[in-house]
């Protein structure tokens, strides 16, 4: 390896999640902010947080509806 090229690795980088949560891991960062972490992810959780009312088909069809018949499904 070429000496003087590679970015500085910490292994002290300290990680925060928006909701609180922060721990320490290896980075080329020293500090880094994250907006979703395995304390707050509904996968791990099993809590749905973010509640999308509207799915993309639905959003899509009421952005083109007035080029669809209403015969058309």
């Amino acid at each position: 390896m070429k000496p003087e090229i590679h970015p500085t690795y910490h292994t002290d980088a300290q990680v925060t999640c928006v909701c609180g949560n922060s721990f320490q891991t290896g980075s080329t960062l020293k500090e880094i902010k994250i907006d979703i972490c395995s304390e707050c992810h509904p996968f791990y959780t099993g809590k749905q947080k973010l509640v999308d009312t509207e799915g993309r088909v639905e959003k899509f069809k009421k952005k083109y509806a007035k080029f669809y018949k209403k015969d058309d499904k």
